[in-house]
């Protein structure tokens, strides 16, 4: 029956819709998700806020993340994915409209409800990749899921843009504008029937049939009858995770190199810039501006070349550029280059490669796990890989200094040192990603769960079943 989706040369309309509402999706998610950076900037100065104190707000989302892509990331194969998605996005809407009331120096307050966010936050992400990917044809299926990530840049410059031009009496209202969310709820009810290949595993082969053929625009009738493979029904147990060791190490270690980089770096950034430049957090949100355009052209490019030179060499490209130039911008944090400061412009160079590289480690991941197993494999990479949301902004606290108040005044005289922490982690992700990678591309979800499964035991089948 999904022969008739690999024949795909183009795109209907309706796979358009899903692609549009899951981009719509991540990019307001993150949006949510990295509002804290800005806000942070505004409130170091006035709540004399430590290191430490800040790190702790800056985690609380990643400790939510966690448990929300684990939690999430099991329920979407046991539920489905759509019921997930919509649960997801209302989970950190409402959770990001509440710390509107945030009371002033209210940090602890802060942390908790950011915790919500990432619960919410870890869970969407781990169910819209696999949901897209289920409706695309192979040969597209790298290209259109690192194509969902494209746009979650954009969901960060704009918080760069409100950061930009609200007044710092104004912070709440960033997380109000967080809201907005909830909206893309209405999209998925009216445009996005549930997984064909999830409904298939279920047993529930007539409406696998009316969810395909609506993707593909045709009568139901004319495509053809499912193959036992595609139908087979299979019990979800967590614990199968486990029989397949190569898609554990490369999908959970993979994702903790990246998210403990790229974390570190994007959660800090504006303070960073705060602190080191002297600039007010007005101009460091606009600074901002030129790391979240680069990442954009990154993920763009990335994509891209999924398809090209496949998704391992990309992972190796991914670790070893940010890396090595996440490491050059530490030891430069106080040089200038033709009048600008060489820190922001290699930062920014960096960000083509540790935020583009998100093209490759979130559809990756779903990837290189069975069908049965795929939400909650990427739930379990992208909930494992969550502790670089701690390690990365924890991190570098304890290297300058958790006592130590965000002042402009304060000398950091680590922070070369706390850029080589976080470019060690990106270079471990290059290592894992080539040399140990599982090459998808080319190859049907079906082709992937033959492979896979040939190299370790039968999944159990449900009961009463032979």
């Amino acid at each position: 029956m999904f022969e008739a989706l690999d024949r795909q040369d183009r795109l209907t309309v309706n796979q358009k819709k899903i692609l549009a509402a899951a981009i719509i999706g991540d990019a307001l998610e993150f949006f949510d998700y990295f509002l804290i950076a800005f806000v942070l900037a505004f409130l170091i100065g006035p709540w004399k806020l430590t290191f430490g104190q800040s790190a702790i707000v800056l985690m609380s989302s990643g400790i939510g993340a966690i448990i929300g892509a684990y939690g999430w990331g099991w329920l979407a194969d046991r539920i489905g994915r759509r019921k997930v998605f919509i649960g997801t996005v209302l989970n950190f809407s409402i959770a990001t409209g509440l710390l509107y009331f945030t009371p002033d120096n209210g940090w602890v307050y802060l942390a908790v409800m950011r915790f919500f966010v990432g619960l919410g936050v870890g869970g969407l992400y781990c169910v819209d990749l696999p949901l897209v990917q289920e409706f695309m044809p192979t040969s597209k299926r790298g290209w259109i899921g690192g194509l969902v990530t494209c746009i979650i840049p954009i969901g960060v410059g704009l918080g760069s843009i409100l950061g930009a031009f609200l007044g710092a009496a104004q912070w709440r209202l960033l997380f109000a504008i967080g809201v907005l969310p909830a909206l893309v709820v209405l999209l998925v009810r009216l445009w996005v029937p549930e997984s064909p290949r999830w409904l298939a595993r279920q047993g529930r082969v007539d409406e696998a049939r009316k969810s395909l053929a609506w993707a593909l625009q045709v009568d139901p009738g004319t495509l053809p009858a499912p193959t036992p493979d595609e139908v087979r029904v299979v019990k979800t147990n967590w614990f199968d995770l486990f029989s397949y060791p190569r898609s554990l190490l490369v999908s959970w270690l993979g994702n903790a190199g990246a998210q403990t980089g790229v974390y570190g770096i994007a959660l800090w950034a504006p303070a960073l810039f705060v602190l080191l430049l002297k600039v007010t957090p007005q101009e460091a949100s606009k600074m901002m501006l030129l790391l979240t355009v680069v990442g954009f052209l990154g993920r763009v490019s990335f994509s891209w070349l999924s398809e090209r030179i496949g998704r391992r060499n990309c992972g190796g490209l991914l670790g070893f550029g940010a890396g090595v130039l996440i490491i050059l911008a530490g030891y430069n944090h106080d040089a200038v280059l033709f009048g600008i400061s060489a820190f922001w412009l290699i930062l920014a160079a960096a960000m083509f490669f540790a935020d583009g590289g998100f093209a490759i480690v979130g559809p990756y991941g779903a990837e290189i796990w069975p069908s049965h197993l795929k939400t909650s494999g990427m739930g379990s990479a992208y909930g494992f890989g969550g502790i670089g949301k701690i390690l990365g902004p924890v991190g570098l606290a304890l290297i300058v200094g958790s006592n130590n108040y965000l002042k402009p005044d304060v000398p950091l005289p680590q922070i070369p040192t706390a850029f080589l922490y976080l470019g060690c982690w990106f270079l471990m992700a290059g290592v894992v990603y080539y040399f140990f990678g599982i090459e998808t591309r080319g190859k049907s979800n079906e082709q992937i769960d033959r492979e896979l499964m040939g190299t370790t035991a039968r999944p159990k089948p449900a009961f009463g079943e032979d």
